[in-house]
């Protein structure tokens, strides 16, 4: 993979003198670098644009974060989430997948990188200092992809050996990438795990533009592995196609041959669901995209869900090919009722988001 260069830097003067800004200047000598007291100009200017989510990709904006670095996971109290926390450390990505929720969420374009990390860090110690007995499930790949950016910001290198040290986290190193060059030296303690965001092979080459091949992820992650990092696979979206059954079964087939089942603390499923709002943006984005022309239902969150049996089914015959692997692995779904939790795991065992939040955190315990 091609590592992410921007045509332009913009830098927060407030962030001017920071690790991160000299890591990233240090690192794209020649890239022209404006300066701005107020990044709201330049960001109104790219929203001024033809094609404001194409142009502020080229874009990278330094800035810093006035608001909490670490927040809950914004799921919605109609579907059982996984309870994890979220550590926003960038937003925006660069990778163009046409079913991307960012384009409809996000109300800057840029590519945003929060280069205050001194703060960052000093509310990390704080949150973490008062509950030592709670086992903290971190991740940085919700607004972001964890990895893309890492070998301009070399943000691994800060956060993977600062949790090396802490008795009672998960860090969870989301990517669609394969970049991960600064992980390999890493002292990570068992604390830190990579996943992937994994998908068949037609629709990694149809919808996850500039994403590194199925089998490029795949490696990255054998090679995670052998350095002792654990493991994550997440299938979200699953995508209903023709065809789907044998793509996803491949892809599991690709995986296995790698990956020792040992290492994965956790794979996850979630059926395709988008707000009605990003439908015109991938028709316009994405004009060859055929993923929205599938039978669509409103969902409780107020997303559009494929039909409840076709996710079901998705999900049955998914968790009946993992399991045969190994029947012992983890496996959950992503923002999904009760109902279906049961119908697809043939047991009560996860009733609510209180439930699954325990189950992983004594997962991620026991390995």
């Amino acid at each position: 993979m091609v590592g992410y260069i921007p045509r332009k830097i913009i830098v927060d003067t407030k962030v001017r003198d920071s690790l991160l800004t000299h890591n990233i200047l240090n690192n794209l000598p020649g890239i022209p670098v404006e300066y701005v007291a107020d990044p709201n100009t330049a960001i109104d200017a790219i929203r001024g644009e033809k094609d404001p989510l194409c142009v502020g990709k080229k874009v990278l904006l330094l800035t810093e974060n006035r608001g909490r670095f670490l927040k809950p996971c914004p799921g919605t109290k109609e579907y059982i989430c996984c309870g994890y926390r979220i550590l926003n450390f960038a937003t925006n990505c660069n990778l163009e997948c046409s079913y991307c929720i960012l384009q409809a969420y996000l109300n800057n374009p840029a590519m945003v990188v929060y280069a205050n990390i001194e703060d960052m860090f000093a509310e990390l110690e704080d949150e973490l200092s008062q509950d030592s007995e709670s086992i903290y499930r971190i991740g940085t790949g919700e607004f972001t992809d964890s990895l893309a950016l890492d070998h301009l910001t070399g943000f691994a290198k800060l956060i993977v050996p600062y949790f090396a040290h802490k008795e009672n986290v998960i860090l969870e190193l989301k990517t669609k990438t394969d970049n991960i060059g600064n992980l390999i030296d890493l002292q990570h303690n068992g604390n830190t795990m990579v996943s992937w965001s994994l998908n068949t092979e037609e629709v990694a080459k149809r919808e996850e533009f500039f994403a590194p091949p199925i089998d490029d992820r795949i490696d990255a992650a054998f090679k995670c592995q052998n350095v002792g990092y654990r493991l994550g696979f997440h299938f979200d979206p699953l995508i209903y196609y023709p065809g789907w059954e044998e793509g996803y079964q491949r892809t599991l087939e690709r995986v296995f041959a790698k990956i020792d089942t040992w290492n994965v603390l956790w794979i996850s499923m979630g059926g395709f669901r988008f707000l009605p709002e990003l439908k015109p943006i991938i028709q316009k984005r994405f004009p060859q995209s055929k993923i929205i022309y599938n039978e669509f239902v409103p969902g409780m969150d107020g997303k559009m869900r494929y039909f409840k049996p076709i996710r079901i089914e998705m999900y049955s015959r998914m968790l009946e090919w993992i399991r045969s692997y190994d029947p012992k692995l983890c496996v959950y779904l992503c923002m999904e009722s009760r109902e279906v939790w049961r119908k697809v795991f043939k047991e009560d065992r996860v009733e609510n988001s209180e439930n699954l939040a325990k189950i992983l955190d004594d997962t991620g315990d026991k390995k």
